[in-house]
This record gives C-alpha cells, sequence and structure tokens, in this order.
C-alpha cells in the first residue's frame, strides 16, 4: 500500500501563527543536500570524520511528511522493525487513506485487530485531534527550527522526543532534529568516540551541541556507522 500523504488544515492557533515568523532551517532533501551537509560537519569534527571515512556512504532515508508517516514513527516505539511494519500496514490498509479524519472515526475493535495496543490507541487519537483541529501544524513544522517544532510534537500525549526527533528527521528533513534517546545512536558513538560505556540520552544531547546546527546530519552519519559495526561483526543490522 502507498504511504499517504494527510492534507493539514489551515493553521488556527496563535502560537503557531506566531512561529511561522521564525526562520527555519535548510532541509535534506536530496543525495546532495546531505552531501554537502557531511562534508561541513565533518570538517570541524576529526571523530565524525573517521566514521565518514569508514562507512563510506550515508543514506539519505527520506520519507513522506504528514500524518501518515508520523503514525509509522508512533506505531514503531519499542517494536521491532517488523512488527511495526507490520502493523503500520494492516493500519494504512483499513484506514485508506490514513488521515486524522479516519483516524477519529476508527473502531477501538479495528484498531485493536490491527495490533495497535491500548496505549498507542490513545496516542493515534490525540495525534489525529490535533491535527485535525490545527494545534499541531504538520505543515508549519518544516519551516521551524528542530527544538521549536519538537516542542510542539511534544504537547500531544504519547509523542516524546524520540517519535518528534524522527518526524522532524525522515519526514521534514530537518538537519538539526537529533533524538539522543534513540539507543543505535548511543551504542553507535559509544563504539565509534571509543567510550567506556555507552552515553546516556542526555550525555548523548551534550556530545551532540558541538554539531549543531547539523545534529541530525551526525544522526544519520552514527546509524550508518552503527550498521557498519553490526555488519562487520556478521550480526544483521
Amino acid at each position: 500500500m502507498a504511504q499517504q500523504t494527510a492534507t493539514v488544515p489551515r493553521v488556527r492557533s496563535s502560537i503557531a501563527m506566531d512561529l511561522l515568523s521564525t526562520p527555519g532551517p535548510d532541509r535534506l532533501d536530496t543525495e546532495a543536500d546531505l552531501a554537502h551537509h557531511l562534508a561541513e560537519l565533518v570538517a570541524g569534527d576529526s571523530r565524525l570524520a573517521a566514521l565518514l571515512g569508514a562507512v563510506g556512504t550515508v543514506p539519505l532515508r527520506r520519507h513522506p511528511p504528514g500524518f501518515s508517516s508520523l503514525v509509522g514513527i508512533m506505531v514503531g516505539q519499542q517494536l521491532s522493525t517488523a512488527s511495526a511494519a507490520a502493523i503500520l500496514g494492516r493500519l494504512r490498509d483499513k484506514l485508506d487513506p490514513l488521515t486524522p479524519a479516519r483516524a477519529l472515526g476508527a473502531d477501538a475493535a479495528l484498531l485493536r485487530a490491527c495490533g495497535l495496543s491500548a496505549a498507542k490507541m490513545r496516542t493515534l487519537a490525540a495525534m489525529a485531534e490535533a491535527v485535525e483541529s490545527g494545534r499541531v501544524p504538520l505543515d508549519a513544522l518544516a519551516e521551524l527550527p528542530a527544538d521549536e517544532a519538537r516542542a510542539i510534537l511534544c504537547t500531544v500525549p504519547g509523542i516524546g522526543p524520540w517519535t518528534a526527533d524522527l518526524y522532524l528527521l525522515f519526514a521534514l528533513g530537518n538537519p538539526d532534529a537529533f533524538p539522543s534517546g534513540d539507543l543505535a545512536l548511543q551504542e553507535a558513538a559509544r563504539l565509534g568516540f571509543g567510550l567506556p560505556t555507552r552515553p546516556s540520552a542526555r550525555a548523548l544531547a551534550e556530545i551532540a551541541e558541538a554539531w549543531r546546527p547539523r545534529r541530525g546530519v551526525a544522526a544519520k552519519l552514527l546509524w550508518a556507522y552503527y550498521r557498519f559495526d553490526k555488519r562487520r561483526e556478521g550480526v544483521p543490522a
């Protein structure tokens, strides 16, 4: 089933309208964009330059913006990639197109049959209401700096920094979104930087401050290094 991009309603929140005037970051829309930002990033950090030399290629991994992609990231919370993909596939099949309005009108039994837990059903409803009402203007988030866009997304119950940052990075191409709570990123930092232990989310966020405004670019490089290291060990990644 092809991924659907939701039509986001006109922004009605005064705070959202104020934020629209804030200058936004450049986006990672193409492989060329990523290559440019990587070159700028590693020029200022020899450790990252060494990681890039090891992996060679860093994939862009962009997804269409919109409600459906946000749902996909939420569904993937604390699940394996295969399990999340199966649940999301069923949701997109039953609620085609997967829009806020269709999510709000979905029967609990249908969502349960798709594989959603009670907690994720509540989060889906909260997300759908926030987007449908305009309190979370998904279109406008693309024009905001990562920290401000994350703060708006995190007003939705069930959406935390990890979900918000993954949406900003992969669906909107924000080069500064950095999900420091991601375990693979933490492990990549431990391996790549020779740290004695895996850094906490807070510790990794502090390390990443040096990479502003390209923290998200560094995240893509760290994920690539994580996959490279696991393949080197013969572990599927």
